[in-house]
C-alpha cells in the first residue's frame, strides 16, 4: 500500500463525502468513472457560525445527488444563497440549472452561457457571502471558461479540473490551450508561495495536502509530457493518433481518446513556439 505522504500532493486518502476543511465539507457526486475518478466533488462552503453557504460545482444533473446537497446544508444549518461553477463540463455543471431551481439561487460562471442571473465572474473578483470570502483566479487552459476559487481563510484553493486529487488532467483541445494551462500552473503555484495556500479541493479525488508539491509535479509532469510529444515528432510520428500510441503506450486504452485531445493540444503549443523563434 501507498504512503500518500510520498505521493504529488500528499492525497490525504479515500474520497469521501464530509468535511474537509474548517470551511469546506465535500459531497460526492455518484458519478465514478475513469475521467471523473472517484466523482465529482460538489463543494459546500460557508463561514463558521453563518447560516449561508456557497455551492461550487453542483455536478451532474442527478436529482438524488443534487437534493443530498441541499439536505446536507441543512443538517448543517445552512441555507444555500449562491451557487458556482469552476466550468462548464458536464459533471460540473450540467445539474446547476436544475439546482438553481431547488435552491432559488444565481448560478455566477466565467462562461456567459452558463450563467443564471446578471452576475458573472472574472479576474479579481471576491465573492463574499455569510462572512465568507471567495478570490476568483482565472486557471484556463483545461479549457478556456476554466476557474479556481482561493479560499485564503483555509489556506486552501478549490482547483475544479485544473489540478486533480489524484493523476493528471488534460488539455481539453481545441478549447483548452496547454500556454494557458503552463501559465495557470505557474499562477497557482504563486499562490503557494505568496499566499500560503497548503491545500487543494479539487474537483475529483482526494484533498491534497501539499499545494506546492503538487504543482511542482503538474508543471514537471508537463515538461516531461512534452519532451517526449517532441521526441516523437522528430522520429516520425506525425499525427496526434501516432503520437499516443508512441507516448502513451503505457496509459490504459480507454484514456487514450483523451490523451489525444492533450496531444493535439502540445502539437499545437509546439508549432506555435516554432512559429515564435522564426
Amino acid at each position: 500500500m501507498s504512503d500518500a505522504a510520498a505521493l504529488p500532493g500528499q492525497p490525504r486518502g479515500l474520497v469521501a463525502s464530509g468535511p474537509a476543511t474548517d470551511r469546506a465539507v465535500n459531497v460526492l457526486a455518484p458519478n465514478p468513472s475513469a475521467m471523473t475518478l472517484d466523482g465529482t466533488n460538489t463543494w459546500l462552503l460557508s463561514e463558521p457560525g453563518s447560516d449561508l453557504a456557497v455551492v461550487v460545482d453542483p455536478g451532474p444533473l442527478d436529482e438524488t445527488h443534487l437534493r443530498r446537497v441541499i439536505d446536507t446544508a441543512g443538517k448543517l444549518g445552512k441555507r444555500i444563497a449562491l451557487t458556482l461553477l469552476t466550468h462548464g463540463h458536464w459533471d460540473h455543471a450540467e445539474g446547476a440549472g436544475r439546482f438553481a431551481e431547488l435552491t432559488g439561487t444565481a448560478v455566477r460562471a466565467l462562461d456567459p452561457a452558463l450563467r443564471l442571473g446578471d452576475e458573472g465572474l472574472g479576474a479579481g473578483d471576491v465573492v463574499t457571502v455569510g462572512g465568507l470570502e471567495l478570490r476568483v483566479v482565472p486557471t484556463p487552459g483545461h479549457t478556456s471558461d476554466s476557474l479556481s476559487f482561493h479560499l485564503p481563510a483555509d489556506r486552501a484553493v478549490l482547483t475544479g479540473d485544473t489540478i486533480l486529487g489524484r493523476g493528471t488532467t488534460m488539455v481539453a483541445h481545441p478549447d483548452g490551450r496547454l500556454g494557458d494551462y503552463l501559465d495557470s500552473l505557474r499562477r497557482l503555484r504563486s499562490l503557494t508561495v505568496d499566499d500560503g495556500v497548503h491545500t487543494v479541493l479539487p474537483g475529483h479525488g482526494p484533498v491534497l495536502e501539499d499545494a506546492q508539491g503538487a504543482v511542482e509535479f503538474y508543471l514537471a509532469h508537463r515538461a516531461g509530457r512534452l519532451a517526449q510529444v517532441e521526441a516523437a515528432v522528430g522520429s516520425g510520428h506525425r499525427t496526434a493518433a501516432e503520437v499516443v500510441a508512441h507516448v502513451y503506450a503505457d496509459v490504459d486504452r480507454s484514456l487514450w481518446p483523451a490523451a489525444e485531445l492533450s496531444v493535439r493540444a502540445q502539437l499545437e503549443y509546439l508549432r506555435e513556439r516554432e512559429r515564435g523563434r522564426e
